[in-house]
């Protein structure tokens, strides 16, 4: 493992949990050192763990847009003290994440997923 990518080696560590064969997948940042590609084959990989084996996936991740899209259940934080939770599109709204993130973030749906457009 240590000649592979940091990519490479986050795809193994996926691989590992997912042998061990655990009701509860408990995941940190899965998407760290992942391309754009890689980070939506994880989430799909993640998404399909729940729908075909029964897994219940917890993860931490900091890009809105793939937690609405991907997730059930949003558990929004600040600060180390939980502010909201909600399924993706009660939190995805522009005043909910205004006071999440401090910044205007206007939200539209696309393909029925609602998607914050933060880079403007």
């Amino acid at each position: 493992m240590d000649e592979l990518s940091g990519g490479q080696r986050q795809r193994v560590f996926i691989a590992m949990v997912i042998a061990q064969d655990t009701d509860y997948v408990l995941l940190d940042e899965p998407l760290n050192n992942l391309d754009m590609k890689h980070s939506v084959e994880m989430m799909k990989l993640l998404r399909r763990m729940t729908h075909e084996l029964g897994k219940t996936v917890i993860l931490v991740i900091h890009d809105i847009n793939f937690a609405s899209c991907y997730s059930d259940r949003i558990l929004a934080m600040k600060e180390g003290a939980l502010v909201c939770q909600g399924a993706p599109a009660e939190i995805m709204q522009p005043d909910i994440l205004r006071d999440i993130y401090d910044m205007d973030i206007r939200v539209e749906v696309i393909n029925g997923h609602h998607v914050g457009m933060y880079y403007m």
